[in-house]
C-alpha cells in the first residue's frame, strides 16, 4: 500500500490549521501541525515531509526564517508562504529565499490544492515529468564551467514556482532554457505555451492573452481561450517582454499577481494556475529608468534572474556543439553525414558569433551545401571577416576595464557611454533620431541618456 503523502502546516490560529488540515485531508494528505517555529524545527527533526505550509507572523519569529532553515537542513521539502493579501514584496523575498511558492490571505481552497499538488510532484514525480527529456528536441551542449553552473541552475529553478526572468544576446537558448526549467519540474505534464510579444499586433494583445467571449466586439464570432488559460497547470514563457506597450504591462502584472483573467466580455474572472518565465535580449533595468518597462513588473518578474552566456563566452563548447548540430542538419535534409575540419574549427572558435548558436547554425547549414567532400574546410565556412575583425575590436575595448586608471565603474561606463553617443551623433550629423538608431535604443531612452550625460 502506498504511503499517503505528508505535509507540515505553521500557523498560530487554530482555525486556519483546521481549515487547511480538511482540506489537504480530503487531498488524501496526512498533515502535521505546529504553532510556532519551536515546534516545526521538532517536527523537521523527527518527520519526513513533502511539503510545508507556513504563515509568515510566528509568535516565535517569521515564515522567511522556516523557509531559510528548510533550505538549509532539508532542502528537498518545497515550502510555501502564506502571506497577507497583496503583500507581494514578503511573498518576493520568500521566493527569493528558496520558498517554492506563496498564498495570499484569505486562502482560495482552489489555488491552495493547486499548489500542495504541484509541490508532492517535486519527490513524487509522474512517468510523464520522469520522461520530459524526450519532449525537448533541442539540447543545452557545453561543459565548460559556465555551462556546468548554467545546467545545475536549470534544475534547481526546475523546482521553484518563481517567476524567472531569462537574460541574454538574441541565439543564445533562452527559449530552450524555459523549456528545460518547466520539462524538469513538476508541470512538465502540463502545457508549455511559449509566445513571442514582439509579433502580436497591439490591437489583438488583450484578446490573445486573456481571451474573449463571443460578440465581445466586431469579429469575435467565437468564443477564444486566452494564452493564460491555454497554459493553465503549465508554464507562459513570454519571449521578448520587453516589446510590451505599457497598457498591457499594467494588465500582464494584475494578472500574474491575482492569478486570475478576465476574458473581454467576460463578467467574472476565472483562476489561473500558471508559472510565469520570460526573456529579452534588452537590458530591462535600462527600460526601466527611461520609464520604457514598468518598475513593478519588473521586480515581480525578475525574482530570479538567470543569464544565458553568448557563444564567445564557452568557446570550448564549440566543437561539440558543431559535432550536434551537424548530426541534427544532415538528419533533417536526409544528406550524407559530415564532419568538420581542424582548420574550420579553429576559424569557428576564432569567430565571435554576433548572432549566437542561431548563428552558428546558419553557418553550418550553409556549408553542408558548400563542401565538396565528407569534410567542412574553413573555405566553406564563407564567414563574414569585416564583421569579424569589427566585433573583436568591439569585444576587446569591452575587456580593457584594466586600463580604466582610478575611475570607479559607474565613472567609467558614464565615459564609455559618451564616448559612443557623440561618435553617433557625429556620424549622424546631429541628428539625435539617427543617433538612436545607430545606437540601437529608441529616441526616448537616447534623450534620457543625453540628460543624464549632460551631452549637449
Amino acid at each position: 500500500m502506498t504511503k499517503a503523502p505528508m505535509a507540515l502546516i505553521v500557523d498560530d490560529e487554530p482555525d486556519i490549521l483546521q481549515l487547511l488540515g480538511i482540506t489537504l485531508m480530503r487531498m488524501g494528505i496526512d498533515t502535521c501541525k505546529a504553532e510556532n517555529l519551536s515546534q516545526a524545527y521538532h517536527h523537521l527533526t523527527n518527520t519526513h515531509f513533502d511539503v510545508c505550509l507556513t504563515d509568515m507572523r510566528l509568535p516565535d519569529g517569521d515564515g522567511l526564517e522556516l523557509i531559510k532553515y528548510i533550505q538549509k537542513k532539508h532542502p528537498e521539502i518545497p515550502v510555501a508562504l502564506i502571506t497577507a493579501h497583496g503583500n507581494m514584496e514578503i511573498a518576493i523575498e520568500a521566493m527569493k529565499a528558496g520558498a517554492f511558492d506563496f498564498l495570499s490571505k484569505p486562502v482560495d481552497l482552489h489555488s491552495l490544492k493547486n499548489l500542495v499538488s504541484t509541490a508532492i510532484k517535486l519527490n513524487n514525480p509522474t512517468k510523464t515529468s520522469a520522461d520530459s527529456n524526450i519532449k525537448t528536441k533541442k539540447q543545452l551542449i557545453g561543459d565548460t564551467p559556465i555551462m556546468q553552473q548554467l545546467k545545475q541552475t536549470i534544475l534547481k529553478l526546475a523546482r521553484s514556482q518563481a517567476p524567472v526572468y531569462i537574460h541574454g544576446e538574441s541565439g543564445t537558448g533562452k527559449e530552450l532554457v524555459a523549456k528545460l526549467i518547466h520539462f524538469k519540474g513538476p508541470r512538465a505534464d502540463a502545457p508549455f505555451v511559449p509566445v513571442n510579444c514582439g509579433a502580436i499586433p497591439s490591437e489583438l494583445m488583450e484578446s490573445e492573452f486573456f481571451g474573449h467571449k463571443k460578440g465581445s466586439f466586431t469579429g469575435a464570432i467565437n468564443d477564444k481561450k486566452g494564452l493564460f488559460q491555454s497554459a493553465n497547470g503549465g508554464t507562459l514563457f513570454l519571449d521578448e517582454i520587453a516589446e510590451l506597450p505599457l497598457n498591457m504591462q499594467v494588465k500582464l502584472l494584475r494578472t500574474i499577481q491575482e492569478k486570475t483573467v478576465r476574458p473581454i466580455g467576460n463578467e467574472t474572472e476565472i483562476p489561473i494556475d500558471v508559472r510565469i518565465l520570460s526573456a529579452s535580449h534588452k537590458n530591462l533595468l535600462a527600460l526601466v529608468e527611461t520609464e520604457e518597462f514598468r518598475q513593478d513588473l519588473f521586480y515581480r518578474i525578475n525574482v530570479i534572474e538567470l543569464i544565458v552566456p553568448a557563444l564567445r563566452e564557452r568557446v570550448d563548447d564549440i566543437p561539440k556543439i558543431a559535432d550536434y548540430l551537424l548530426k541534427q542538419l544532415t538528419q533533417l535534409h536526409g544528406a550524407e553525414q559530415v564532419n568538420i575540419s581542424d582548420a574550420a574549427l579553429a576559424a569557428l572558435k576564432n569567430y565571435p558569433f554576433p548572432g549566437n548558436i542561431r548563428e552558428l547554425e546558419n553557418i553550418l547549414e550553409r556549408a553542408i551545401t558548400l563542401c565538396s567532400g565528407e569534410q567542412i574546410q574553413s573555405e566553406d565556412l564563407n564567414l563574414p571577416v569585416s564583421q569579424t575583425h569589427s566585433i573583436k575590436k568591439e569585444h576587446s575595448n569591452q575587456n580593457s576595464i584594466s586600463n580604466r586608471g582610478n575611475l570607479s565603474l559607474d565613472e567609467y561606463l558614464e565615459q564609455i557611454e559618451t564616448n559612443e553617443i557623440t561618435q553617433a551623433l557625429k556620424e549622424a550629423n546631429g541628428n539625435k533620431t539617427q543617433a538612436a538608431k545607430l545606437l540601437g535604443i529608441s529616441f526616448r531612452a537616447m534623450r534620457y541618456k543625453l540628460k543624464k550625460l549632460e551631452i549637449d
